[in-house]
């Protein structure tokens, strides 16, 4: 059964109209993504909860999303800072994420994601709710790359393609069907995908350019942003000795089908088909 609800991973660096470094860059926000997330979510008079979970500066992070949803007309958005496991079972925290139209985490490190939020009652409202509902669930670099279920927790772009440089765990599992890495251009992290994808040749892995991201919604995305999006399959690749190998040898994998997609492009998850957008022609949403 297809989900009902909306997924939107963002590979990290979206414009929210403040200052020019990680943490607080933007410009533009009306056209960039966070105005869509707004737009997917209902409108400005959405409910919209902040999860700074991931970031080691959660105070800073919640108020930057707060000041960039605000510019945007939203005034309905709270900030669930979940610190401690026990705080993603409080009767609180869970009814404000029954009456919610979105979530949004932060970026930071995914683990915190999973060890203080996975497989807790408010994990599985979010479940519920995507699942059965027009829920919209977002997230930036760490909170995009947590929606997967084969979740990448790490891994050193210079010794990439070395079998066991990429770090996995189970992430969110929003999305079973991708392995989604962000910040991917810039940190150089095609290695990473590659071994990820090799390891688990079934998935299909997505590499999020930053200020970039998807519209996951009935079997489908959409990209959108100012950059790209890499695809990696590696389903009919025709050598992958990743599970032939000690840990610490150098890999070979051939026949990885790669595809580089830009804003306006889609994909089929379910078919592996691409959908390509005419630069000059204007896309008809569905």
């Amino acid at each position: 059964m297809k989900a009902k609800g909306i997924l939107i991973p963002i590979g990290g660096n979206e414009d929210k109209g403040i200052e020019e470094n990680e943490i607080y860059h933007l410009e533009y926000i009306e056209d960039g993504i966070l105005s869509r997330v707004v737009k997917e979510a209902g409108g400005s008079n959405a409910k919209i909860i902040v999860i700074p979970t991931a970031s080691s500066i959660p105070l800073e992070v919640g108020e930057n999303y707060l000041d960039a949803f605000k510019k945007l007309g939203c005034s309905n958005v709270h900030v669930m800072n979940i610190r401690d496991r026990d705080q993603s079972e409080t009767p609180g925290n869970i009814k404000l994420m029954e009456e919610a139209d979105c979530v949004m985490f932060s970026g930071g490190n995914q683990s915190n994601i999973t060890r203080k939020i996975g497989g807790t009652k408010l994990h599985g409202v979010m479940l519920k709710r995507y699942q059965n509902e027009k829920f919209v669930i977002a997230g930036t670099s760490a909170g995009a790359m947590c929606m997967s279920h084969e979740m990448i927790t790490g891994g050193s772009s210079q010794e990439s393609f070395i079998k066991g440089a990429v770090g996995m765990d189970k992430g969110m599992s929003f999305i079973p069907e991708l392995i989604i890495d962000s910040h991917f251009i810039r940190r150089g992290r095609f290695g990473r995908m590659a071994e990820a994808v090799a390891r688990f040749p079934n998935l299909i892995g997505v590499g999020l350019a930053e200020d970039t991201g998807l519209i996951i919604k009935g079997g489908k995305f959409e990209v959108l942003g100012s950059g790209m999006v890499i695809l990696f399959n590696a389903r009919k690749a025709k050598h992958n000795n990743h599970h032939l190998l000690e840990k610490g040898t150098p890999m070979s994998l051939t026949n990885l089908k790669t595809h580089i997609l830009a804003s306006g492009d889609r994909f089929n998850i379910k078919k592996k088909t691409v959908n390509i957008s005419p630069m000059e022609v204007p896309l008809i949403e569905e």
